[in-house]
């Protein structure tokens, strides 16, 4: 549902609610006057009628097409609203609308408009939508020059691409390199779409998923470089780092990013369950591909900290990989290695007693706390003097 929210901001952005034109206000007094005493199903009927008819201009198409997202928009009753239009028919012209070879960039606009209006919150539109052939005419508009509509465009595939059954189509239309410039150029709402457009389709349980290239990696790694590192944002974006860092071209990417591994680092100690989850599961990508060459990478940045108060306060699995990659940083010989769950029972045998076994559990995770607090002071201006070189000083607030 919160992806359908990130839609509906970019509509309330296209269309403020309070502040409609004058003469816009206008337009919708002179078409409820003229339609005093008419059912709301006769309206919906004429609208889609002057959409199918070939008789009409472009002009003509393009009025009906802004009144059925008015309509949809100022519907007490939305959602009836919006699949009395699908029944009467109006999907198939409007989807005709997007086409470059059929319609003006003022038709394809208004079209791609309606569209989205009927998709957000409404599956079987959105199926019927990209059943009807939209996917590869809104891939074109991801290639135009106008920043507004590539903007527009990616907001339908957004919502298209929630549905289940859409993400094959969508997956498979070559819209993955658009979404990726996307990504270094469009505005903040953009760069979230295009983010989550990519998360949707490669995490999609169907098949087949969107197979990521590495050329993603430097912008997620700089949009996540600007992103509080507990957003949502940040965590779609570091589930796309770890499915990339399964492979050798995404583990290469990342590393020669500027910050790359250092923004994974900062992203374990400050992200939120999620994304320490997916960050770490990341770097330990990385180290078991290759633990001599990426250990000393990732203990340069100054990962120990982060990862032992991951091992007390992460998710399950977490916790997990954050005692795993602990194991592989060590450079000790395997046999003579502590382990985190080692460590973890020295500190709650002592806690217990010091304080009793009731309060172990307690005074064990404040002793841990302890430990990473020290070891963060003797290695923190080496990470400040790192930090600084890499994070702007302004973040996304997505």
């Amino acid at each position: 549902m919160e992806d359908e929210d990130s839609v509906m901001e970019v509509l309330r952005m296209v269309e403020p609610e309070e502040e409609l034109k004058c003469e816009e206000q206008e337009e919708l007094s002179k078409h409820k006057n003229s339609n005093n005493g008419r059912s709301n199903k006769s309206i919906i009927e004429e609208l889609a009628e002057r959409l199918r008819s070939a008789g009409d201009s472009e002009e003509a198409k393009i009025e009906a097409a802004r009144d059925i997202r008015k309509l949809v928009r100022k519907s007490p009753s939305s959602t009836k609203t919006r699949s009395r239009f699908a029944a009467a028919g109006v999907i198939p012209p409007l989807v005709q609308m997007l086409c470059p070879s059929s319609s003006s960039l003022p038709a394809r606009e208004a079209a791609l408009l309606a569209l989205l209006n009927l998709a957000v919150r409404n599956d079987r539109n959105k199926v019927g939508i990209v059943s009807t052939g939209a996917i590869p005419p809104l891939v074109e508009l991801l290639k135009c020059q106008d920043g507004h509509l590539r903007e527009l465009a990616t907001a339908a595939i957004l919502t298209l691409s929630t549905a289940d059954s859409n993400k094959p189509a969508i997956a498979g239309s070559g819209v993955a390199p658009l979404l990726t410039q996307m990504l270094s150029s469009g505005s903040v709402q953009g760069r979230v779409d295009a983010v989550t457009v990519l998360h949707n389709l490669s995490t999609s349980e169907e098949d087949p998923k969107l197979v990521l290239d590495a050329k993603v990696v430097p912008p997620l790694i700089n949009l996540l470089k600007e992103c509080k590192k507990y957003s949502k944002f940040a965590e779609k974006t570091t589930v796309l780092l770890e499915i990339l860092s399964n492979s050798d071209e995404g583990r290469i990417a990342i590393t020669n990013v500027d910050g790359g591994i250092l923004t994974l680092v900062e992203t374990v100690e400050d992200g939120s369950l999620v994304s320490t989850e997916h960050a770490v599961g990341a770097l330990l990508s990385l180290c078991q591909s290759c633990r001599d060459k990426y250990r000393e990478l990732i203990l340069k940045e100054g990962a120990i900290p982060g990862l032992l108060r991951l091992t007390a306060e992460g998710t399950p699995l977490g916790q997990q990989r954050a005692r795993t990659l602990l194991d592989l940083l060590r450079n000790s010989p395997p046999e003579k290695r502590l382990t985190c769950s080692m460590l973890e029972r020295i500190v709650y045998d002592f806690a217990a007693h010091v304080d009793g076994a009731d309060k172990a559990a307690e005074t064990a995770k404040r002793l841990l706390q302890d430990m990473v607090h020290r070891s963060m002071e003797m290695s923190m201006s080496r990470i400040q003097l790192r930090a600084s070189s890499c994070t702007p000083s302004s973040k996304m607030s997505v």
